[in-house]
């Protein structure tokens, strides 16, 4: 797929997370039927545009077939739309797209339009679902340089592959835990008595303070100090630690709404490991959907054959194997974030605030140090 980054994965630099397998592609995309699209939106002068669209497709007929889904917070400074009608009819209806703060609006109208052009016209509403990280230190963000048309090229460039990480997409502007952030993926997969089963994590990575980060409980923060990467010269009164991070849980497991958001408030955990801390002006929100009961009918009233149909069967993963998906959501997002670092390149934005990349050499050096 289009807007791939040539830049090492974690893996590839010597760094693994946890114990259970990674899918084929480690990355959302191992999970059967789930596409990511980037468009990347860059343009140089005195207010540098460094920006862009990520989109996640649960299926290829999402528009048509809702997935059952579930929602959780960490902290609220942030925007996720659609959640109240997650929240109560435990579905998801449409793509979930990541952008810019400021761009939420034209995004979510675009994806109303590409609902639209899926459906025709008809007797149905469009709650999309749009997240939203603040690129403002290394992005014109108030120059609303994100469009309808950036949002339908992400659609267009959606596959079910290798994803783009670091700067593309959505995260193109981003800075975690003072390096350079952006777009992380990585996937865990289990095998039951029943067949195997696959969870895979998508973040837009915006958060966190560099004193607080962790790789594999080693604290790499303080190990690759301002004085060997510097961090971001913070405008007064930017507080450091503000920011935000968009999670995407997807699996394959057959899962309710509500094991939908239990998996998504485990995903929490995870930025806890690598040092987030929900901060006062950072926004943490999470969405897991699960891709395991189809046939869900359609919302509206115009094209619904099922109308009359009282009951609709579908399936639940058993109670005893959620701790293991627990573990499986945890490790990918916890790798998703790290990914997210690693590949990300430095960015010089606004005034000549510069984030750098979080060099791989130290990042190495110091998991040596303490023994991983």
């Amino acid at each position: 797929m289009s807007d791939c980054s040539s830049r090492p994965r974690a893996r590839d630099i010597g760094v693994v997370i946890g114990e259970h397998p990674t899918g084929p592609n480690n990355a959302i995309t191992d999970v059967a039927g789930v596409s990511v699209g980037h468009h990347t939106v860059q343009r140089s002068g005195p207010n540098p545009v460094n920006t862009g669209v990520t989109v996640v497709v649960p299926h290829p007929g999402i528009f048509t077939e809702p997935v059952f889904a579930g929602a959780h917070r960490l902290n609220g400074n942030g925007e996720l739309t659609g959640l109240e009608w997650i929240r109560e009819s435990g579905e998801l209806t449409t793509p979930i797209a990541l952008t810019n703060t400021h761009s939420v609006g034209v995004v979510r109208d675009a994806l109303v339009q590409a609902q639209v052009q899926a459906r025709g016209d008809g007797l149905y509403w469009s709650l999309p679902v749009v997240g939203e990280t603040y690129d403002g230190l290394l992005n014109d963000c108030n120059g609303h340089h994100v469009q309808a048309e950036h949002v339908f090229a992400a659609l267009a460039d959606a596959s079910d592959g290798p994803v783009g990480e670091g700067n593309v997409g959505g995260g193109t502007g981003m800075i975690c835990h003072g390096f350079k952030g952006g777009i992380g993926t990585a996937s865990r997969v289990t095998d039951t008595v029943g067949g195997q089963y696959t969870v895979g994590v998508l973040v837009q990575a915006n958060h966190g303070r560099r004193e607080r980060l962790r790789v594999n409980g080693v604290p790499v923060g303080e190990m690759v100090g301002p004085e060997l990467v510097p961090t971001p010269d913070l405008p007064i009164p930017y507080p450091a630690g503000s920011g935000s991070i968009i999670v995407v849980v997807a699996t394959d497991a057959p899962m309710l709404p509500h094991q939908c958001t239990r998996l998504a408030q485990r995903s929490a955990l995870a930025i806890g490991r690598v040092g987030g801390t929900g901060e006062q002006y950072s926004g943490d929100m999470m969405l897991a959907f699960s891709t395991g009961n189809r046939g869900i009918p359609p919302y509206g009233w115009d094209e619904n054959p099922d109308a009359n149909r009282p009951e609709i069967g579908v399936r639940m993963v058993a109670p005893q194997l959620m701790t293991r998906l627990f573990d499986l959501a945890i490790e990918a997002t916890e790798e998703a974030i790290v990914n997210a670092l690693v590949a990300a390149e430095t960015m010089t934005g606004r005034g000549g605030l510069t984030a750098h990349a979080l060099d791989h050499k130290l990042l190495h050096s110091a998991l040596v140090l303490e023994g991983h």
